[in-house]
């Protein structure tokens, strides 16, 4: 009993250990998502103005480290966005998802999936707030805020965008991309 003890205590310690803290969030070694275990690729923080207001992080199940290598992924991905700074009013996030997708995938922009997609986003965020997108190989986007469903919707062009809106050539903050391609 002593020695199972003893190496539940290892267990839990070293699946602690690999935790990533940034800006004062824990950041998970692993999620799942669409029943598989998806590894952090990387996390960096998302600034406004000189003020902290998400660490952002990828989850893949391969590690990458460009763009191109991202979007060629034909994995399972997850964009999880942990909110630091006191209040983000949802017009706030949806219009800089819109201003993302415009930048860089200006024909998504338009299409009624990525509208339907910015309608999810109908409450403000608060320190403490998760947002999870996961995106699936076969072109399923899905969000949720703080482990409550706000959407789904299949469109592989969408799954792309969103990807692009942090990772395209005008990224919402190109020192985020660095951390999440695990370059920061």
């Amino acid at each position: 009993m002593k020695k199972l003890a003893v190496a539940l205590s290892f267990l839990l310690l070293s699946s602690h250990a690999w935790a990533l803290d940034v800006a004062g969030v824990n950041v998970a070694p692993t999620v799942s998502a669409s029943q598989k275990t998806l590894s952090l690729n990387g996390a960096g923080i998302r600034t406004k103005l000189f003020f902290k207001v998400y660490v952002g992080a990828l989850y893949t199940e391969r590690k990458v480290t460009t763009p191109a290598q991202l979007l060629a992924d034909p994995g399972e991905k997850l964009v999880r966005m942990s909110f630091v700074y006191k209040k983000v009013e949802k017009k706030s996030i949806v219009e800089a998802f819109a201003e993302g997708l415009e930048n860089n995938s200006p024909g998504v922009a338009r299409s009624a999936e990525a509208n339907a997609f910015l309608s999810w986003f109908a409450e403000d965020f608060v320190a403490g707030d998760t947002v999870d997108i996961s995106l699936s190989p076969d072109g399923t986007v899905t969000a949720t805020h703080n482990g409550k469903a706000l959407g789904t919707v299949r469109s592989p062009a969408l799954v792309q965008g969103v990807l692009l809106i942090w990772f395209g050539e005008k990224p919402a903050d190109g020192g985020l991309k660095k951390g999440m391609l695990g370059n920061g």
